[in-house]
């Protein structure tokens, strides 16, 4: 750097030797305490405020580089372990947070100190191209992990990106790629801004962290196929600015004054790149083998995954589908399956039995469902695709609804968004039959959707890894002998399944 930073500091971080040392006495086979140390060591940096910013910036990335094996191991076990404590989610979810928020801080004061010593032009572009993607990558990662909760997105978050990006382009390195390792792959700035626009377009919070992260497996697959354009053109979908601190906005009308910061994007080619991968997967094909999804899932997975993806990176994004009308009054909550069963099963005749419903605020109301907002921290229990058995205050009826979107807002309020399945719920025990012979398996339990369906067919929603093809269930519904013959199952989670069935006439 031409002696624009020989300074000497005390930090010992600033010795090169003294940082190896640091990095080889770290547990290799403690994840938990080794983070913990990364992460005092990147605190340290910040209070650091002598050391130079390419010796900060150097010794953060080899802190990252140390810690990336602890955090891909911690972070498969936070998105495949199926039944965490909310104690264990969040202390997982917490490290990978704070390192995230940490590993940025450094990295934008870096920033900040190099630019305000006036580099040279030759300076800028020799510093400035990994700086700056790997503050935007870390500021992208940062993003992804608040998704995981629901939550806002950090503050001042696109305003960081924003600022990172424009440094780059002042110099003509926004796209110079950087190898950064196993932290973020081959990449550059643009490309991990980029990432976050269409990140935040695909409108991630219908979707479970797993499915979250598939998500961004895809999006970053297809990246190069999406257009990112410097003028707006018709089909341009959503809009943003550099140096404004708001994430990309629907491209409604045109903005009021046109800005050379400002940014344009339209779903190109990659709309119909991740159409054809649905559709041959729908087909009974596998996913290709270039596209890498960090390990192997089944197709059941993926499709849940690859439908939003074409739904909200479309060429016209999806509108509400019902109005929705601004109401206050109360539900009665109970959520699982089980819990489900015993008030719709006749034999309790619609009564909780003493179990304890949560009461919770309706907030509107629209055809396909309703928002409620919650004023307390939400229960272990609540997440996207969690099963709700509902009764309005005052009311005897109960109906059976599911979320689908969670916003976890500031000063502990929630706003949850819930699709009622049916209004018409039939709790009953069903034995399944191969061939006109029952299986010998036991009765299981089931919940018959009753409306909402298809001329001829019935949705039931059964117990996890229930579904299967080959069955069929018999029952007597609504003073009628019918058979329910498999068709396609909808959705599954580690609580239950919701497949279509349809009616035949029994022998």
């Amino acid at each position: 750097m031409g002696g624009l930073f020989d300074k000497q500091s005390g930090h010992p971080l600033a010795d090169k030797r003294e940082l190896q040392r640091i990095i080889g006495e770290l547990p290799a086979d403690n994840a938990f305490k080794a983070l913990d140390e990364i992460g005092i060591w990147l605190d340290s940096l910040l209070a650091g405020g002598d050391l130079p910013p390419d010796r900060s910036f150097d010794a953060a990335c080899q802190l990252a580089d140390a810690a990336a094996p602890h955090l891909r191991r911690l972070a498969h076990e936070y998105l495949h372990t199926p039944r965490l404590s909310r104690a264990e989610e969040s202390r997982l979810w917490s490290i990978h947070s704070g390192f995230w928020s940490s590993f940025a801080d450094v990295l934008e004061r870096a920033l900040i100190t190099f630019i305000s010593r006036k580099p040279t032009a030759e300076q800028a572009r020799q510093m400035l191209p990994a700086l700056c993607t790997y503050l935007i990558g870390a500021l992208r990662t940062l993003v992804k992990w608040e998704q995981f909760r629901y939550g806002p997105p950090p503050k001042e978050v696109w305003r960081r990106l924003g600022q990172a990006l424009l440094a780059t382009e002042a110099v003509g390195v926004s796209a110079q790629p950087v190898a950064t390792g196993v932290l973020l792959g081959n990449t550059s700035a643009l490309t991990e801004y980029r990432k976050a626009v269409i990140f935040q377009a695909a409108s991630m919070d219908s979707l479970l962290p797993m499915e979250i992260e598939l998500a961004e497996c895809f999006v970053s697959h297809f990246l190069a196929s999406f257009d990112f354009l410097d003028t707006a053109e018709h089909d341009c979908v959503y809009w943003l600015d550099l140096r404004v601190g708001q994430p990309p906005q629907r491209l409604a009308k045109m903005p009021e004054q046109l800005t050379p910061t400002q940014r344009f994007y339209r779903p190109g080619a990659g709309h119909g790149k991740i159409l054809a991968v649905l559709r041959d997967l729908e087909r009974g094909g596998d996913v290709p083998p270039e596209i890498n999804l960090g390990g192997q899932y089944p197709v059941k997975t993926l499709l849940p995954v690859l439908r939003h993806l074409c739904a909200y990176l479309a060429p016209v994004p999806p509108q509400r589908r019902h109005d929705r009308h601004r109401v206050r009054h109360q539900m009665q909550v109970l959520h699982g399956l089980v819990n489900s069963f015993v008030v719709f099963s006749k034999e309790f005749g619609g009564q909780s039995l003493g179990l304890q419903p949560d009461a919770w605020q309706v907030d509107n109301v629209s055809r396909g469902g309703f928002g409620v907002v919650l004023n307390e921290p939400p229960k272990d229990w609540l997440r996207v695709g969690a099963l709700l058995a509902l009764q309005p205050a005052g009311g005897e009826n109960w109906l059976l609804g599911c979320v689908r979107r969670f916003y976890r807002g500031v000063n502990s309020e929630s706003r949850i968004g819930i699709q009622t399945l049916s209004r018409q719920v039939e709790a009953a025990e069903l034995t399944p039959l191969r061939q006109g012979e029952t299986t010998g398996a036991g009765a299981v339990p089931i919940l018959i959707l009753l409306e909402g369906n298809l001329p001829g067919e019935v949705r039931l929603v059964m117990p996890p890894h229930t579904f299967d093809s080959r069955e069929r269930f018999e029952y007597m519904l609504q003073g009628q002998a019918v058979i329910f013959e498999s068709l396609l199952l909808l959705e599954h989670n580690s609580d239950y399944e919701i497949a279509r069935y349809r009616l035949l006439p029994a022998a």
